[in-house]
């Protein structure tokens, strides 16, 4: 059995995450309160008991979801588990890409809060609300979204920001090019063009102000060579040297996660069992759908976490 540990993305907080992490282990706590004394704030109060409004500001959201991933990281650590000896790879989708190097040891829990915290302001702060948009668009070939984006952009910016797979693409530029790109895919046989409920139009040439924010916010914290090989989402392969993780980190904001294609890559290099670590089942799901071949498992409660540990340790 190969191994791979995925760390969900943004969508998939809910109030009362991590709660039963909380209650039932020393370890948990301490990630939560860690998370809390590197922002400054009660964000543990937040994430435990809402509102949902302002858990899902994506500013809230991202450090939230990675605290949660850590506090499993650290449970499992804690009782036996050694991640380079167990664990071949790491992934995460958008934002969990900095819970898995937080997980692999790149940077440090207190800098992986703080950088979430100005990812998630600078991505607000890239676009005036109303100005950007993104749609997901379901049942229609890659190459065929690739196509419409292109003839949409003859409006402005429009492009793919997550390749998620299934059937699922979202795209994400301008709004007037993004509900074109929706209405010509529909044409083109989409089951469905959805605009999304977001705030900004993340993972699209927009958010160049962004990435220059983590650019300079990315030269400034420690790293370490993760102990276990990250897919990083923009490269949909195996990085392992901590200057180019920041390089690609840096590339994410503007680019596209390739998630389908790491998946893909996973089931390709003979990794049989994806555990999705932290909130959700949102990447157990895609998996599924993306390849039968690999399994995915979700773990985000204690009860989760002494089935993978009875798997893991054998």
């Amino acid at each position: 059995m190969t191994v791979a540990f995925t760390f969900p993305g943004q969508g998939s907080q809910a109030v009362g995450m991590g709660k039963d992490l909380a209650d039932n282990f020393a370890e948990a706590r301490a990630v939560f309160e860690e998370v809390d004394e590197a922002l400054g704030e009660k964000l543990s109060d937040v994430i435990f008991n809402g509102p949902e409004d302002k858990l899902t500001l994506t500013a809230n959201a991202q450090p939230a979801l990675m605290a949660v991933s850590l506090a499993v990281i650290r449970v499992l650590q804690a009782r036996g588990l050694d991640l380079k000896s167990k664990v071949a790879y790491v992934a995460g989708h958008s934002l969990g890409e900095y819970s898995a190097l937080c997980a692999a040891g790149t940077f440090s829990l207190g800098d992986t809060a703080r950088l979430l915290r100005i990812r998630g302001n600078a991505m607000q702060a890239a676009v005036p609300v109303g100005v950007g948009a993104m749609a997901a668009i379901i049942g229609l070939e890659h190459a065929d979204v690739i196509a419409v984006c292109a003839e949409a952009s003859a409006l402005g910016a429009c492009q793919i920001a997550n390749d998620n797979g299934g059937g699922q693409i979202v795209i994400s530029g301008e709004k007037a090019p993004v509900e074109k790109a929706a209405e010509l895919a529909t044409a083109k046989g989409a089951k469905r063009a959805i605009l999304l409920p977001v705030s900004a139009p993340f993972h699209s040439a927009l958010m160049a102000p962004a990435a220059e924010a983590m650019r300079e916010a990315l030269a400034g914290v420690a790293k370490n060579n993760p102990v276990v090989p990250v897919i990083a989402n923009v490269k949909a392969a195996p990085v392992t040297d901590a200057d180019e993780i920041a390089g690609l980190l840096v590339e994410q904001v503007t680019g596209q996660v390739r998630w389908r294609e790491t998946v893909e890559w996973f089931a390709a290099n003979n990794v049989t069992t994806l555990y999705e670590i932290g909130a959700g089942k949102v990447l157990t799901g895609l998996a599924r759908r993306i390849d039968k071949s690999v399994n995915g498992i979700a773990v985000n409660n204690a009860a989760d976490i002494d089935t993978a540990l009875a798997a893991l340790l054998g």
